[in-house]
């Protein structure tokens, strides 16, 4: 069993300890808040050790691995006490503040030879799974369009980041991974409405490599949660809904089965049938935590690297710039 702690357990650290608690590879040993209540809850719940200082942790327990879930400020400070104290760690997305910050994450794993993994949570989506499954098969043919829908009220455990940060950084990573396409330019629009001291209402648009547009529609002003995305291409258009974990295709009915071997071009576009996919449900913190602990055994083959949290950083800060500017920005 793997030793384990989880430093913060306020909104989402708290589920990463309840995860811990019920993988059998993990034996989550230590819980750290600032906030010693919530340590202490978390403790008593899942029968770790309680405790408010992650540095005082270190010097009492013997660790193999550590989630950092506290606010993204602190992302490195945490992180690289614990990278140099040994533990493998799985930091929560964004990677770090800056990236100067995350770069020096990213390089200490590396020499300490330690795993670092980024908590992008939707690579673990069954949904997105078999939607990659299915693009890589090529079934929807050419890809045209991503189209990322990620609306919501404003979270209250949200202090130091604005809606680019903290939740574009999501959809640009599986833009990312849906396309295995690199970004080229980006343009954006964002405003600040209500709630915070960052902006609260994001459009924003990139253009790939291979030629896809990704669209994201991202803010904390919609009085419902909505998680959907949308790809589009020859064949049709695929339709994800992140919540309830339903993946749907609507087939563009100009291009069939029988014809389309033996087309040099598409031809047209019209309304074909649907059809919902059956997908086995799972938690996707869950797979993210399993794949962690699989990566602490030595196999990293499901880890989402560092090297993917800085590009999903740059990327959201490229979009921040693109938008305070009000012109294209070309990524190098």
């Amino acid at each position: 069993m793997t030793r384990i702690a989880v430093v913060g357990v306020g909104a989402i650290g708290r589920n990463h300890a309840r995860v811990c608690s019920e993988i059998p590879e993990a034996n989550l040993v230590a819980v750290v808040d600032q906030d010693l209540s919530l340590a202490d809850t978390a403790g008593r719940l899942h029968g770790a050790k309680a405790f408010q200082d992650h540095k005082q942790m270190l010097e009492e327990e013997r660790l193999e691995a550590a989630i950092v879930a506290v606010p993204t400020q602190a992302h490195h400070q945490v992180a690289s006490d614990l990278l140099r104290a040994g533990c493998n760690v799985l930091v929560e997305k964004p990677i770090a503040a800056t990236l100067q910050e995350a770069q020096e994450i990213v390089d200490l794993a590396e020499k300490q030879g330690l795993v670092l993994m980024v908590g992008h949570i939707e690579r673990y989506n069954p949904a997105v799974i078999e939607l990659k499954r299915r693009l890589d098969a090529g079934e929807l043919g050419r890809a045209f369009q991503i189209h990322a829908r990620r609306l919501g009220p404003f979270p209250a455990r949200v202090r130091d980041v604005g809606v680019v940060v903290d939740l574009a950084t999501h959809d640009l990573d599986i833009m990312r991974y849906l396309t295995g396409s690199e970004v080229v330019r980006v343009y954006a629009e964002a405003k600040r409405e209500i709630h915070t001291s960052n902006e609260d209402l994001f459009t924003g648009m990139a253009r790939f490599a291979d030629g896809t547009l990704g669209l994201l529609e991202i803010n904390w002003l919609t009085p419902t949660k909505i998680r959907e995305l949308y790809v589009t291409g020859e064949r049709g258009m695929f339709r994800a809904d992140y919540l309830t974990q339903d993946l749907y295709f609507f087939e563009n009915a100009e291009v069939n089965g029988d014809r389309w071997p033996a087309m040099a071009m598409l031809r047209g576009v019209s309304e074909g049938a649907m059809t919902r996919f059956a997908i086995h449900k799972k938690e996707p913190l869950r797979s993210e935590v399993e794949a962690f602990i699989g990566a602490v055994g030595g196999d990293a083959s499901r880890v989402v690297k560092g090297s993917d949290g800085m590009a999903a950083l740059s990327l959201a800060l490229s979009m921040i710039e693109a938008a305070k500017t009000h012109q294209v920005k070309e990524i190098k």
